[in-house]
């Protein structure tokens, strides 16, 4: 039998591929985190993870543990609610950015749907920062969105990071303005993308400016230019491209969740059902 707590600890290493930050999702002590994970590589009988100052990654048989952690967990929390005899009933207002809906959160979405019946799940697609306001102004129970690694609020989900993409028949011409397809304004990739090519002194131009996905796709497709967009979550046709001087690091993004419902409201209750799904498979809606 493995322990609930060991496998959620596993998953969120696993997931933020970082014991500190980890720790900071679960709100424990990191030597907790370490405790833990020992614990369930005691009771596995292998190493799950290779580690050292500078990194933290899944080993083959990590990787195997992810997948049963989560079947574990799933059905545990199944059996919870239905031997609790509680039933989550009332609207849930759940906002999402379009970069996770195309991913696998669908599915996530399904099985809670499933598990509780009785939800009216209303799902908002739009930009992170967007969605972060209607939280604000009370519109949205909960939200899955981009932020600053350096920012405070939220649950981590996992940490990523930001590269150019774009075509891989694409030439860029360095003497010439990078061309750049973003998102309008107050997008995080848009600003990120900005700040970094004003801090290098690279010069540029908006050659597509659209709020959605698709469209940004597109234009990268037909090789319009690049984009600056999350490493786990590249659309299928396009790559990487590789940094150089005229394409400089973007850096590092996190994905969270934020609350907004009540503490105590039926909403609140639904909200963290939807968050702990979103967790679980946290590293399913990355590529």
């Amino acid at each position: 039998m493995f322990d609930p707590v060991q496998l959620r600890t596993f998953l969120a290493v696993a997931q933020t591929l970082s014991f500190t930050r980890a720790a900071g999702r679960l709100g424990v002590r990191q030597s907790t985190v370490s405790q833990q994970v020992r614990r369930l590589e005691a009771a596995a009988g292998r190493q799950l993870f290779v580690r050292d100052t500078h990194s933290v990654r899944l080993t083959e048989d990590g990787e195997a543990m992810l997948g049963f952690a989560r079947t574990i967990l799933e059905a545990n929390e199944r059996a919870a609610h239905w031997f609790a005899g509680t039933r989550l009933r009332g609207r849930l207002r759940f906002g999402a950015s379009e970069d996770f809906v195309l991913t696998r959160l669908p599915e996530v979405l399904e099985g809670f749907r499933r598990e509780h019946p009785e939800v009216d799940l209303e799902l908002t697609v739009d930009l992170s920062e967007t969605l972060q306001k209607r939280l604000a102004a009370g519109r949205l129970d909960l939200v899955l969105a981009k932020r600053h690694p350096d920012e405070p609020h939220g649950r981590l989900v996992w940490r990523d990071r930001l590269v150019w993409i774009g075509s891989e028949r694409l030439v860029l011409d360095p003497h010439r303005p990078l061309p750049l397809i973003a998102f309008p304004p107050p997008a995080v990739t848009r600003a990120r993308a900005l700040e970094v090519l004003e801090r290098s002194g690279r010069s540029w131009r908006v050659v597509c400016t659209s709020g959605s996905l698709s469209g940004l796709v597109a234009a990268a497709r037909a090789g319009l230019g690049v984009m600056a967009h999350t490493l786990g979550m590249i659309p299928p046709g396009l790559i990487r491209l590789a940094p150089g001087p005229g394409l400089p690091d973007l850096g590092e993004v996190d994905v969270v969740l934020l609350h907004g419902a009540p503490p105590g409201s039926t909403a609140r209750g639904a909200a963290e059902a939807l968050a702990q799904a979103v967790l679980a498979a946290g590293d399913r809606l990355q590529a």
